[in-house]
């Protein structure tokens, strides 16, 4: 039977290993705190560089939209001014192409109904 001595020393013993874990815990605790605290920055600062990236693109699409439709429209005004000129030079013949173009398709349309 253990005496009283050794039993005392196993609960010192215990508790001593019990204050130890406890502190590997904090320890532990701690250290993974700053690793998360360091993959929180790292990931903050790729998703800022992964905005500005985005921003500069999405400005670049922006600005060649704008080139493309203002030369779409440029090469509708000519494209209306071009047709205004042959519409004035020949008045006859534009009614008898823009009457027969509306038979055309007015034959089309009669021809889908039935």
């Amino acid at each position: 039977m253990p005496t009283s001595k050794a039993r005392e020393d196993v609960k010192t013993d215990l508790n001593a290993l019990k204050e130890d874990l406890k502190s590997v815990g904090r320890e532990e605790s701690a250290r993974l705190r700053a690793k998360a605290a360091e993959a929180e920055a790292a990931l903050r600062e790729k998703a800022e560089v992964a905005r500005e990236k985005a921003r500069v693109y999405y400005d670049e699409v922006r600005e060649r939209g704008r080139e493309y439709y203002d030369e779409a429209a440029e090469r509708l005004d000519e494209a209306q001014r071009y047709l205004v000129e042959r519409v004035q030079e020949r008045p006859v013949q534009s009614t008898a192409i823009a009457l027969g173009i509306g038979v055309v398709i007015g034959l089309l349309l009669a021809g889908r109904r039935h």
